[in-house]
């Protein structure tokens, strides 16, 4: 393993890696597991598209865009794409024939699965190079850092598909 990973002067006053820092670290991990992340054949705005359908099964595409940060032109191209796939359904809500629900199809659900499935064992096979102090740092680091950000509790942060086998 390296010695320090911050060249000289990047160090924030407390001893950590400052943000920029931190931020190339996580650009060139990201970069280098960019295969490990392959979304084909959809796009990765479209695979964000599913995490949310997945999370939200019936969500409407005014909260989808809401979601997204999109305008609603272009939620619909992206939904119009996931449906030719054959990822995504869209139905008219039963309480209101005006409004439409997306729903992940099978086939988009075992898409997501196996994205996942790879994302794990790359992140496995790479977490097993590091030396197992690192490992742990790492899982300290990140939970903290999820915390900070307002994230869930950790018990609360599993997918919620693992959440409905365990219940």
């Amino acid at each position: 393993m390296r010695e320090d990973p911050a060249p000289d002067g990047q160090d924030a006053p407390d001893g950590s890696l400052d943000a920029g820092h931190l931020l190339e670290l996580l650009t060139i991990a990201w970069e280098r597991g960019r295969d490990a992340f392959d979304t084909a054949p959809v796009s990765p705005v479209q695979t964000r598209v599913m995490y949310v359908v997945e999370r939200e099964p019936g969500i409407n595409m005014r909260d989808l865009g809401r979601h997204l940060a999109m305008a609603a032109p272009s939620v619909s191209r992206l939904c119009d794409r996931l449906q030719a796939t054959g990822f995504l359904r869209r139905t008219p809500r039963a309480e209101d024939r005006r409004e439409t629900e997306l729903r992940l199809t099978d086939v988009g659900q075992a898409h997501l699965r196996a994205l996942r499935q790879r994302r794990e064992q790359y992140l496995r096979t790479t977490m097993g190079e590091m030396p197992p102090a690192a490992r742990h740092a790492l899982t300290i680091g990140l939970a903290a850092f999820c915390e900070a950000a307002g994230g869930p509790p950790q018990a609360a942060s599993r997918r919620p598909h693992e959440r409905r086998r365990s219940a």
